[in-house]
């Protein structure tokens, strides 16, 4: 049977010889014995440590919390009750290695009691404490990451969570097309793609470089660049500062000038979609990034992508859904291709109610409409809904801009509208209504302008001129008198209209800034995409918006003056009948004769209306375009009504017969009378 000190005396040799590192402290709180496997037992003094209090001690450790280790080692000496399972963290010096070690304090004692010192028991605790960590971190990502869906708020997400956690600062990058709800197609070349700035978290509390609603694109052969081409993580866990990439990037002097020493990037991707990329820098935290940081940065990116591409598809739909005209009409149909280019560009901030419309009128005119809503979440976007359609429904009346801002802010000043004109916002602030109306010509190539309380059209012009056009302004939709004046502005070919709301921020239009710079590009070279130009505009702007942003840019055509035909009639009941031989004539030049029976009953009988009502002379004049496009203006402000008439009515029959021979008509008032139209379709282009 074994004495019972040799089997102390075996304990205490086989405890010495564990994995466990143990430190033994006089009753003065000394080192005065350490095992074998007492961590970084290589690098220790050990002529310097023997006998050195345990503050010096602690200080080769590089602790965390130092005094509070100390502190406890006090406690458990005068205290005699044991501490389990303390935790910190310390890191080596060459290589810089952190590791977490759970720490127990025992009090020893003699045979007869009396109090000899400490004995410190420490086991490493690091992959146990990754492990842990890592499930807190993706665990707060998946919590805190993708609370709305704004893309700029969702990138900001992915930062807080990830600083200082994983990293002293994180920079996410989305490609531009995101933001417009698009992504490029699968197996698309990334390289050289126009990025911005989403998102940026610093411990310093410093701005980034871009910053946050800055684009940019990575030059060639960067780690950056590498991860957009390969889509493959990129991990630097030393940089050099001497680096050659360093001097081909705008961030390479301020990751030199921060100190960064380790970094890395990651690819954000979601259902099969790029979607931008991520990079993470430490120079506050010596502790360089490895496979296992990489790992999780990949992690918390794929969080993180999933709810960026929510963002995109919520922003797709959104935008679809704001742009669709109520009859399904799409902006820049075909139907307007005769008097203008259009492109827009829209950028959602999930406030306001931004709108715009392009109409095509009788003919061959187009009306441009921009409206704006201010406010926030349904308040807003049920008004723009409202808005955009009775904009629509009046331009059918073909009122001019003027007269429609008028019923339109008869419309928004009614009082169930107004009712619901706080949004429910804790200030109560009213909801602020604009539109600008714009009618465009390709046959006069007038411009006719009426705003409420709207930004007016930037045009740009062939010679690099850049300037606003004079609208006069009237009040927001609703409030105040109906007061609105419209201004008409004679337009080469060729010009470039900016339509845009208050949330597209101007940044100035003297020649020097980007906006004209643009404009005057879009301008003066006809091949130049008007849709590439809308988004460089979008992008030159100062961005993340307050509120949903918006720009229409249309580039002005002009009809050939062999497509139109005017002539003054007399007031006289002849003027029928020298209508129906003009109309002939010129419908032999333009080689449609097979529209000439028609035509000449529905000229004659327009005239004949307006020879029942005008006083002075009537104009008459045809429009060659995509429609064979008639048109009878008088001095009278009557406005036609189409009659069914009996078999024995002697009259009434010329605005139905009309009706039967087209395949549409209408009427439009002027500032002095009003224009009878018709249209009746080419078979072929002549």
């Amino acid at each position: 049977m074994l004495e019972t000190s040799e089997v102390d005396a075996a304990v205490l040799a086989a405890l010495f010889d564990s994995p466990i590192s143990l430190y033994v402290l006089d009753s003065a709180l000394r080192l005065v014995r350490f095992n074998p496997s007492a961590r970084r037992l290589r690098d220790f003094p050990i002529a310097g440590v023997m006998g050195q209090p345990v503050s010096e001690v602690l200080r080769l450790f590089d602790l965390d919390q130092p005094e509070r280790a100390a502190q406890l080692a006090r406690d458990v000496l005068e205290t005699g009750t044991p501490v389990l399972d303390e935790w910190f963290t310390a890191r080596s010096r060459d290589p810089v290695v952190e590791s977490v070690h759970s720490v127990a304090y025992f009090r020893l004692h003699d045979r007869e009691g009396g109090v000899l010192g400490v004995l410190v028991a420490v086991t490493d605790v690091t992959t146990r404490a990754a492990a842990e960590e890592r499930v807190r971190l993706l665990n707060l990502a998946s919590t805190r990451i993708g609370t709305t869906l704004d893309v700029y708020q969702t990138a900001m997400e992915m930062c807080d969570v990830s600083v200082p956690r994983l990293a002293d600062a994180v920079a996410v990058d989305v490609l531009d097309s995101l933001l417009r709800g698009e992504v490029p197609p699968p197996g698309a070349v990334l390289k050289g793609q126009s990025l911005r700035r989403a998102g940026f978290f610093s411990v310093s509390g410093r701005q980034g470089v871009p910053a946050v609603g800055e684009g940019s694109s990575y030059p060639y052969d960067t780690p950056y660049d590498r991860v957009l081409a390969t889509l493959r993580p990129q991990l630097i866990p030393q940089l050099d500062p001497d680096a050659l990439w360093l001097e081909r990037d705008q961030r390479g002097n301020r990751l030199r000038d921060a100190g960064v020493h380790s970094m890395m990037s990651v690819p954000l991707s979601a259902r099969g979609s790029v979607l931008g990329l991520a990079s993470f820098y430490r120079w506050q935290n010596p502790v360089p990034f490895d496979a296992a940081d990489l790992e999780l940065a990949e992690q918390v990116g794929a969080v993180a992508a999933l709810c960026l591409d929510n963002a995109r598809l919520y922003t797709r739909e959104r935008s679809v859904a704001r742009l669709q005209g109520a009859s399904g009409r799409r902006p820049g149909e075909e139907s307007v291709r005769s008097a203008v280019e259009t492109a827009h560009a829209y950028r959602p901030a999930g406030a306001g109610g931004a709108w715009f419309d392009v109409i095509a009128l009788s003919g061959s005119r187009v009306a441009l409409v921009v409206g704006d809503s201010t406010g926030l979440g349904a308040h807003a976007a049920a008004a723009m809904g409202e808005l955009r359609a009775a904009s629509a429904a009046l331009s059918g009346l073909d009122l001019l801009p003027d007269e429609l801002l008028e019923r339109l802010h008869v419309m928004a000043g009614k009082p169930h509208r107004r009712e619901a004109s706080t949004d429910g916002s804790a200030e109560g602030e009213a909801r602020r209504e604009t539109c600008l109306y714009v009618v465009y010509d390709p046959a006069t190539r007038i411009c006719s302008a009426a705003s409420a309380d709207h930004p007016p059209p930037i045009v740009a012009y062939a010679d690099g001129r850049v300037e606003e056009l004079d609208v006069p302004q009237g009040p927001p939709l609703g409030h105040g008198a109906a007061q609105y004046d419209a201004s008409e502005h004679e337009l080469p070919e060729g010009a470039v209209l900016l339509l845009r709301n208050d949330a597209f921020i101007q940044t100035g239009w003297d020649g020097a800034t980007p906006h004209s710079a643009l404009l005057t590009s879009a301008a003066t070279s006809p091949d130049v995409s008007l849709k590439d130009v809308c988004d460089a505009l979008m992008n030159a702007a100062a961005f993340p918006p307050e509120r949903d942003a918006i720009v229409l840019l249309a580039r002005t055509h002009a009809l050939h003056p062999s497509q139109t035909a005017s002539w003054t009639l007399p007031a006289t009941f002849e003027a029928a009948g020298q209508a129906r031989r003009l109309a002939t004539t010129q419908l032999k030049d333009w080689g449609i004769e097979a529209l000439s029976d028609s035509t000449e009953l529905v000229v004659s009988e327009l005239v004949t209306n307006a020879l029942r009502y005008a006083e002075g002379p009537i104009g008459l004049r045809l429009i060659c375009d995509r429609t064979l496009t008639c048109e009878v203006t008088d001095d009278s402000n009557t406005a036609p009504r189409l009659r069914r008439a009996h078999d024995d009515d002697e009259g009434g029959r010329g605005l139905f017969i009309t009706e039967q021979l087209t395949q549409r008509w209408g009427a439009r008032p002027n500032r002095q009378g009003k224009t009878i139209w018709a249209e009746q379709p080419l078979e072929s282009t002549p």
